[in-house]
């Protein structure tokens, strides 16, 4: 049982979120003891979105083959919506042959011309073998052109939460276009791993055999006896050698990415470093409960003036550095005020944690009551403190 001080203590933090922003116990990210001879790094805990280390993680930057996430999440996706399935037949192009097969010299599931190839196995053409034809086959059946599918990923992207990624192909193959970050790689990984648990375990297959060729995961991490499962290694000269990665030790999750790195030999060692550290030098501290409120936020022409906010079935965790008493800065952030009708569980807000000017956790926010739509008399007082509030603060209006 919480005791008083306890008690006090989180409905404090609660209220001093809403209004002012949060300062808790947490990692310091700018200053953790470890390095990576890598240009853009990151590594995140999976369960609470925290990150432990990164670097250039925000740069843009051309993926390779790790965009092939993208080209994998959206094709899960249209499987949970019931748009295919694991036994429709793919035809193999002209065009996906020249540009991803053999002859190409890039990574290639060896797809023969014009056949049909089940769209089982062309994910583990992509997922276990890197395939360019493959990605290119998805492509070209799902949306009938390269083009047109890279188009749905950047807006898949952007439904989910990625606001910088751009795709041009699916394959990775370099585009000056081309580009995601670090933690957007990150944080697609994540999205996979949560929403799709058992089509992820795909990326755990240390080989496939295609056309009899037989072909194993470049996934060096997956050897490494560290609990690692999954995901990608990239690879074009314009960006150097690259790896997403995900581990668990202890019912704990971490995703790990890093690039730009000269030496395809040193990828999996490096990425092995930043699992371990982390693994061994963080401990998760619980903020909210599952259903607690975390704060609230306005709502235009309701019932009420104010939804509450809640983590979610999850509730909201931090990790930190074992020992470490620093001190966190977090915000609630969302496009407001918001309009009703709003259900209990939709998503509405994020919740955004820093660690000086580091972002080292972003957690969506979800209604936690319903809102109906409120009488004439509230749209219309709401519209005049809305527009007098605009007056007010002109330009500088606070975020």
């Amino acid at each position: 049982m919480a005791t008083l001080s306890t008690l006090l203590t989180r409905s404090l933090l609660a209220a001093v979120l809403a209004v002012f922003g949060l300062f808790v116990v947490a990692p310091d990210a700018s200053a953790q003891g470890i390095s990576t001879k890598a240009k853009q790094a990151i590594l995140l805990d999976a369960a609470s979105g925290t990150v432990l280390f990164e670097k250039n993680a925000d740069a843009l930057m051309a993926p390779a083959s790790m965009s092939k996430l993208m080209t994998i999440a959206v094709v899960f996706d249209a499987l949970r919506a019931g748009e295919i399935s694991l036994d429709d037949m793919f035809h193999i192009s002209e065009y996906a042959w020249r540009t991803g097969g053999a002859s190409s010299g890039g990574s290639t599931m060896f797809a023969e011309l014009d056949s049909q190839i089940r769209l089982e196995d062309l994910l583990r053409g992509v997922i276990v073998q890197s395939g360019n034809d493959a990605s290119i086959a998805i492509g070209e059946n799902m949306a009938g052109s390269e083009d047109a599918y890279a188009l749905r990923m950047t807006e898949f992207g952007r439904d989910i939460g990625l606001e910088k990624s751009v795709f041009m192909n699916t394959t990775g193959l370099y585009h000056p276009d081309h580009l995601m970050t670090a933690r957007e790689l990150a944080l697609l990984a994540r999205y996979i791993i949560t929403e799709f648990p058992e089509l992820y375990k795909i990326y755990s297959e240390t080989e496939f055999t295609w056309n009899d060729i037989r072909q194993f995961n470049r996934n060096p991490l997956l050897a490494m006896s560290i609990g690692a499962d999954g995901l990608k290694t990239g690879y074009i000269k314009e960006a150097g050698f690259g790896l997403v990665g995900s581990a668990v030790q202890n019912d704990q999750r971490l995703i790990v990415v890093i690039n730009g790195l000269d030496n395809r030999k040193i990828r999996g060692p490096e990425a092995r470093k930043l699992l371990t550290w982390g693994f061994r030098s963080f401990t998760s501290n619980p903020l909210f409960a599952a259903g607690e409120t975390v704060g609230h936020a306005t709502v235009f022409g309701g019932e009420v003036r104010r939804v509450p906010l809640d983590g979610g079935a999850d509730g909201v965790s931090v990790l930190r550095p074992r020992g470490d008493r620093g001190r966190l800065r977090a915000r609630i952030v969302y496009d407001g005020p918001l309009i009703p009708p709003i259900m209990a569980g939709d998503r509405v807000a994020k919740l955004r944690v820093f660690s000086g000017d580091a972002m080292i956790m972003e957690r969506p926010l979800y209604a936690a009551a319903d809102v109906g739509r409120g009488p004439l008399h509230r749209r219309a007082y709401d519209a005049l403190f809305e527009l007098a509030a605009g007056l007010w603060y002109g330009d500088n209006a606070l975020e």
